[in-house]
């Protein structure tokens, strides 16, 4: 190794390990600066390291494009350096994840390359890994009895490991047990279970093993230990957060509860295992969750198996659709390194030009979007002042409405009571003098049609009262707006509202800028509302506390951080408007806790013409 290139290689050692910590920052930055010094030098063997770290690093974090792209690149360096232990681990790696994306066929293309390189080095450690992968890879497409001829195979090699090989045995006997009991011979099927148990010393592994022998047991009609076994692989899968395996675990309970004929519990573990299988994204359990749940709840059955219809429709088009990105990554990514190749003489004189370049690029870009902020600030506030005008429009016209419905109603009560009820005082009064000389019954029915009239004058006279009764229209038309606001945004947000508004409020003799802003104010909490809070009820408060109006607006969301929260420009301008004012604005609320904001405007603030702000 050349002198130069040994801290090269310590720092991709370096890069390699953070990796291994998941110590993402540090990693990244120590394996970009392997990388950009490789390149520099054309160190190929370091440039093939570090895209190996990089695909190791997005595998552990289930990133799996990312992943197969930089095994592809890794591969074509270590394939032309003739490293065929790493081209053989890189083949595997690969195989393995397009088998996680249903790509059967190209997984095992992959895989029989691997395996031919890895008979040539003798490493029987990964032969018996690779055909115990190409035995998965069986079960998933139904071909049982390949499966078992190469878990045969897995097994002869794991034989001829030197190191301690317990834990890949057990796995491949419980394999075997699994294709077992896919063909319906349980009783076999749980002595592979029962044999991987006596070698077992993994307790991750335990569990599933003790699941699938349960399953065995409950398919023979064997209850013997099942729930017992059934529970105790549940208890151990969520105590080690294998949330697949709480799925696996609560589907079979579902099963066992039906077989006992408890359906009430089958449903609620089938349930339980169809929201978790959503949660996290596990196609196979939840469509196994939906056909449950469809056995179990007829009623129901047309709704679940129209939800198993769509997502398998879905899950197809999506292995079909990652098949072929896979096919164009490798595709790509040979074009990138041919194009890389040819690019990087001219990366140096390119370069300086490029920064300069881009120095002015950048500055004149910079200008550009001040410029559109600018002009988006000026239509935002010339769009605020004239939604304001609409709303002082629209608070004037119904006050109108309201006075001509006063003068209407002032109009009725004056006929009613100088016309109609002086009419029906003066016919009761003539027909109170009438002397009539008749007989004793029709005396008393007179007397009763008097008192009759009586009573109807009475009524006329209160409704007319009632209508002469003149309100402060300005509180029906601000309160009258707010809750039409409230009702067409708890719509849009999905969340309930209360309004609670104090009758000493003198919104008669409110100057309306104050109102508008009041109302602005609430319009933008109410949309932050809808967009971040994902609450469920929101109050709002108008109250009188001394000299003050105090308004109040509340949620059960999810809340923030009010000390990491960046300051946006809705929160700058609440700020302004209460400024304006005169009043005070706090906010209070921690993650998960809601919100609640406080304004307080003086009563007697003097009005200003520049309330109004954008």
């Amino acid at each position: 190794m050349p002198e130069d290139s040994i801290p090269l290689a310590q720092l991709d050692e370096v890069a390699y390990q953070f990796g291994q910590l998941k110590d993402s920052i540090s990693f990244f930055n120590a394996n970009q600066e392997t990388l950009h010094l490789a390149l520099k030098r054309q160190d190929s063997f370091i440039i093939a390291n570090a895209h190996w770290s990089y695909a190791m690093y997005y595998g552990n974090i289930e990133s799996y494009e990312k992943s197969f792209y930089h095994y592809n690149i890794a591969l074509d360096y270590f394939s032309k350096l003739k490293k065929e232990y790493q081209t053989a681990r890189a083949l595997y790696a690969m195989a393995f994840i397009k088998g996680q994306y249903r790509d059967y066929t190209g997984s095992e293309v992959l895989l029989f390359k691997a395996i031919k390189k890895f008979e040539q080095l003798k490493d029987y450690e990964y032969l018996s890994d690779s055909y115990n992968s190409l035995g998965i890879l069986q079960i998933d497409i139904k071909e049982y009895d390949q499966a078992l001829s190469y878990y045969d195979q897995a097994l002869e090699y794991a034989k001829e490991m030197k190191n301690n090989n317990s834990n890949k045995y057990v796995s491949i006997l419980n394999n075997k047990g699994i294709v077992q009991l896919k063909k319906g011979n349980f009783i076999k099927a749980i002595e592979y279970f029962n044999k991987a148990l006596s070698e077992n010393n993994d307790i991750e592994r335990y569990a599933r093993i003790i699941d699938n022998r349960a399953f065995s047991r409950l398919q023979l009609k064997d209850t013997t230990h099942v729930k017992k076994d059934l529970f105790r692989s549940l208890v151990i899968r969520d105590s080690m957060n294998n949330k697949a395996g709480v799925v696996m675990s609560k589907i079979r309970l579902s099963e066992y509860y039906e077989y006992i004929k408890d359906t009430i519990k089958s449903v609620q573990y089938a349930s339980e295992a169809n929201a978790l299988a959503k949660k996290i994204k596990n196609g196979r359990d939840y469509l196994t969750t939906l056909k449950q749940l469809a056995d179990l709840q007829p009623h129901k059955a047309h709704k679940y198996l129209h939800l198993y219809s769509n997502f398998s429709d879905s899950l197809n088009n999506a292995e079909r659709k990652n098949v072929n990105k896979f096919t164009r990554i490798e595709f790509q990514t040979d074009e990138i390194l041919e194009t890389n190749k040819s690019l990087t003489q001219q990366r140096i004189w390119i370069f300086s030009a490029s920064a300069a370049l881009l120095l002015i690029l950048s500055l004149l870009y910079f200008l550009k979007i001040q410029r559109a902020k600018n002009e988006k600030l000026f239509l935002e506030t010339e769009q605020q002042k004239a939604n304001e005008q609409v709303y002082l429009l629209t608070l004037k016209q119904q006050a109108a409405l309201e006075e001509e419905k006063t003068r209407e109603r002032n109009r009725i009560s004056q006929e009613l009571h100088d016309g109609i009820l002086g009419r029906l005082f003066g016919t009761r009064v003539g027909l109170g003098f009438l002397e009539l000389k008749t007989e004793k019954q029709i005396q008393e029915q007179h007397e009763a049609f008097l008192e009759e009239l009586q009573d109807i004058e009475k009524e006329i006279r209160d409704v007319s009262h009632k209508l002469n009764d003149n309100f402060a229209s300005a509180s029906v038309n601000f309160v009258t707006i707010v809750k039409e606001l409230l009702v067409a945004k708890s719509a849009i947000g999905g969340f309930q509202f209360r309004l609670d508004i104090n009758q000493d409020i003198p919104w008669k003799t409110l100057d309306e800028l104050v109102k508008v802003n009041i109302y602005r104010i609430i319009q933008e909490t109410l949309q932050n509302t809808i967009k971040h809070a994902k609450a469920k009820n929101v109050i709002l408060d108008f109250s009188i506390v001394e000299e003050d109006l105090l308004v109040t607006i509340q949620d059960d969301g999810v809340g923030f951080n009010p000390q990491k929260s960046k300051k946006g420009i809705g929160l700058k301008n609440m700020k302004s408007r209460i400024e304006k004012l005169h009043g005070s604005l706090e906010i209070t609320s921690a993650v998960n806790k809601g919100i609640q904001i406080v304004i307080k405007i003086p009563l007697t603030c003097p009005k200003n013409k520049n309330t109004t702000t954008p």
